[in-house]
């Protein structure tokens, strides 16, 4: 039986989470990726349009000096102090809950601390998620009901890690980044996942609502859904699966814009495309920073004990691996064309450079002999050929002329004064 309740925040939540809450309301959430669900906005239209162009143009800068004067703020307090580091995303944090087997699927939210401590799971599997991480409170109380360490929620609150696995005995510890590409900005923006993996729990922190995991959720709550029987091993490889999916999803669309991009530096090469050539390949640098741990992370649940995951999930996991595998190659390829598209900038801006001198050059040695003509003609000499004629001018300004006709053809013949194509 499909129970299915709607996802609300926590709209109603104790004294405890008011701080925090309240903090949110006064900072306006900007939208972090275009085209994808997102917090509401309370801002009108006009302001919220505005306020997302210019969190566009500085998205490279700004969030970074957020995050470094958040990390300040952590100095001289003990490991695994709660404390959030990084952007906050969504206005209120929001919890859901799937518990399922092969009987049928649960689904729930809670809307405070306290309707979550009065809830017992009595399904195989459940699986706990996350949006909005700003609130230490929900993550201490998801840490005491399910005994994590106070490192990992340390690097859960923590915005800004790279990804990795942690072994702590009991459960597993993943975190991922997951991309976005705003397509109107040309703008790579990750935010991070984390994944604990339980022996009948999976436990996903998500920084905002995505829409990631959507196509798994709907997976689970199909009719008769195989996936329901496989446990919470499969669950988690379904999670990461859908990760890697968005790099593909995300390397296609950069790969689609670079070769455009490529046309235009062929054809028409400006100070433009060199900035846009820069942005591509520092925006190419984010991703490779993002996906490159992945394969080491999916190496280690592949090669680990099977505690967590069954030898019935491992070819799932090497699935994975070699999609992850597919995604840094073609990362690497799309690497070398943006490096090929600013050497051939260089080259076309050396190639037209070289056109211009030599058609100085070219100007300059047809009029060197009218000068050496008219230099001849003006010494002071009493007696000169042509000085006495009454054409001796314009016989001088002929031979100048001749002579300049016959240096731009010979030019001309050789390619010098431009292609003839």
């Amino acid at each position: 039986m499909l129970a299915r309740e709607s996802l609300i925040g926590l709209t109603a939540a104790p004294d405890i989470l008011r701080p925090a809450l309240s903090y949110s309301n006064q900072t306006p959430i900007p939208s972090a990726v275009r085209g994808l669900p997102d917090a509401p906005d309370t801002m009108p239209n006009q302001q919220s349009h505005n306020r997302r162009a210019q969190d566009s143009r500085a998205r490279t800068v700004a969030p970074r000096k957020r995050q470094q004067a958040r990390r300040s703020t952590k100095t001289g307090m003990p490991p695994g102090a709660l404390v959030h580091l990084g952007q906050v995303k969504t206005a209120h944090p929001t919890i859901t809950l799937a518990e399922y087997d092969d009987r049928g699927i649960e689904e729930r939210s809670f809307d405070s601390i306290e309707a979550s401590r009065t809830y017992s799971p009595k399904r195989a599997t459940v699986w706990l998620n996350v949006y909005g991480l700003h609130d230490p409170a929900i993550m201490g109380e998801i840490g005491n009901r399910f005994a994590l360490h106070p490192l990992v929620l340390e690097d859960i609150l923590n915005t800004s890690q790279r990804p990795k696995v942690d072994d702590y005995g009991e459960y597993l510890f993943i975190v991922a980044r997951a991309i976005e590409f705003d397509v109107e900005a040309i703008d790579v923006s990750t935010e991070q996942i984390s994944i604990v993996v339980g022996s009948h729990f999976v436990l996903t922190f998500q920084e905002r609502p995505s829409g990631l995991f959507d196509p798994v959720r709907q997976r689970l709550r199909a009719e008769g859904s195989r996936m329901r029987s496989l446990g919470h091993d499969y669950l988690a490889y379904e999670l990461m699966d859908a990760l890697v999916d968005r790099y593909f999803l995300v390397l296609e669309t950069i790969t689609d814009r670079a070769e455009e991009l490529e046309d235009q530096v062929l054809h028409n090469a400006s100070p433009a495309l060199l900035a846009r050539i820069n942005h591509f390949k520092r925006e190419t640098v984010d991703l490779r920073r993002a996906v490159w741990p992945m394969r080491e992370v999916i190496n280690q649940l592949i090669r680990g004990d099977t505690r967590f995951f069954r030898s019935e999930t491992q070819p799932y996991l090497r699935d994975v691996y070699d999609h992850t595998v597919h995604v840094i190659e073609s990362l690497d390829a799309l690497r070398d064309l943006i490096g090929d598209m600013l050497d051939v900038y260089l080259s076309s801006v050396s190639n037209r450079l070289n056109v211009e001198v030599r058609l100085l050059t070219v100007i300059t040695i047809i009029f060197m002999p009218a000068t050496l003509i008219s230099g001849i003609f003006g010494m002071n000499f009493h007696t000169m050929p042509l000085l006495d004629r009454l054409d001796g001018f314009w016989t001088a300004i002929g031979m100048m002329l001749a002579v300049a006709v016959t240096m731009g053809i010979v030019f001309w013949r050789r390619n010098w004064l431009g292609s003839r194509e």
